[in-house]
């Protein structure tokens, strides 16, 4: 994919240049770029010159002066410019693999790409990595990665990931650590599989690479009720089994459906460090309630006013808290509680992002109220698209409801701020 422009940033370099959307960046004082590290690397500089192709087909050199650190205000349809590194595994436990067909084109795309992980911290196995590619590691000294380690145990690895090149994750990692990348390393844990002394012995591997392991994320694995093949989900037993072991551990922290299925309390926010691996659910919970804490409320809005917060099972508990606190402490204010099963993906998969528009609206149709509240992680990033190919408008249409749509998944201030003016 060519260094094609999605965005312009309102006031910025690109746009007093008469840089739109559609054109492409060609080089770089007459460098050619093959991803966003070549490119934020090429623009450090006080004078540049920029080849760039118009969407007439007219290519015009543009010769500018900023800042050593000033941005251009470039944002490009993706963060790499030529071939993404293609997945090579067929893990046992591969969500993509579980899909059926009918969904966005995107989301039957497997990657695993170094560069996507270092720009936008997306999970990398190593198999697929390269001498080149170590190369321009080192040299660039890039990093941190998210790294999906799952067991360090050779044969194991390879039998959970389908591939040679897995049993060769601890020399990986050595190497890692000689060279001071730094590193986040992610467990999905597979009952039967990596669970009880396999994860104590990953655990230990890791541990032995010190502060290259900036953070460990334990997760369950999800069943689909498209999967062909039997696997094991993470029940209570393996819940309290796999807290005690990760207790043993520093920088190890389960997402939060181990302390949900083991019927533990969700820990305080000094567990989870800096939330580093929040987007794999490590930490969610604890951070949208004591949020919520932090806030201002208002004593009581002008006019009675009911809302519906349709949310995911996986958030439901910390939305129970604050339904409760906001219903007694707010007149005026009802709210209801629409948790959304998933009769698409089937019982078991209880995350928000997973949520499809027949299943909200089959949620909410029904549900009285002034508006329903979602997360945007239900819509795909800068769009109003479901998962499935709706969009939310087709959901308004078909449910007859209004909605609100909260940007920050993890905070409900935006919906707290609109209180103040009802």
């Amino acid at each position: 994919m060519p260094a094609l422009v999605s965005d312009v940033l309102q006031g910025s370099i690109a746009e007093e240049l008469g840089i739109e959307k559609g054109d492409e960046i060609l080089s770089i004082d007459g460098e050619k770029m093959s991803d966003m590290i070549d490119y934020n690397f090429y623009c450090k500089s006080d004078f540049l010159t920029l080849e760039v192709k118009k969407t007439s087909g007219d290519i015009e050199v543009i010769e500018l002066e900023k800042d050593y650190d000033e941005e251009l205000g470039i944002v490009f349809e993706s963060a790499v410019f030529d071939r993404v590194k293609p997945c090579l595994n067929k893990c046992i436990f591969c969500f993509v693999d579980q899909q059926p067909e009918g969904l966005r084109r995107t989301l039957y795309i497997k990657d695993d790409d170094y560069r996507l992980s270092y720009l936008q911290g997306t999970y990398i196995t190593l198999t697929n990595l390269t001498d080149k590619d170590r190369e321009r590691i080192k040299k660039m000294h890039l990093g941190p990665f998210y790294v999906s380690v799952h067991t360090t145990n050779p044969d194991l690895r390879v039998k959970m990931l389908r591939n040679p090149n897995a049993a060769k994750i601890m020399d990986n990692l050595k190497w890692f650590r000689k060279n001071k990348i730094p590193f986040h390393a992610q467990i999905v844990l597979c009952p039967g599989y990596n669970d009880g002394e396999e994860l104590e012995r990953t655990l230990n591997d890791l541990a032995s690479l010190k502060n290259t392991v900036l953070s460990t994320a334990v997760v369950p694995v999800g069943v689909t009720q498209f999967r062909k093949e039997v696997l094991k989900q993470v029940d209570e037993k393996v819940a309290k089994e796999t807290l005690k072991i990760a207790s043993k551990f520093k920088r190890v922290c389960l997402s939060d459906e181990f302390f949900l299925l083991a019927g533990e309390k969700i820990p305080p926010a000094k567990y989870y460090g800096n939330f580093a691996q929040l987007e794999d659910g490590v930490g969610a919970i604890r951070l949208l309630i004591d949020d919520y804490k932090a806030q201002k409320l208002p004593e009581k809005i002008s006019k009675p006013s009911k809302f519906v917060f349709a949310v995911s099972y996986a958030a439901l508990e910390a939305f129970k808290f604050i339904a409760d606190d906001l219903n007694k402490k707010v007149n005026n204010l009802e709210i209801e509680l629409a948790p959304v099963k998933s009769k698409y993906w089937g019982q078991n998969i209880t995350v928000a992002g997973l949520i499809t528009s027949e299943d909200l609206i089959n949620t909410v149709k029904n549900k009285e109220c002034d508006a329903v509240v979602i997360p945007s992680v239900m819509l795909r990033p800068y769009s109003e698209d479901f998962l499935d190919g709706k969009t939310l408008d087709y959901v308004r249409k078909q449910s007859g409801k209004s909605f609100a749509v909260l940007k920050n998944n993890y905070s409900i201030k935006e919906f707290i701020d609109k209180l103040y003016n009802i």
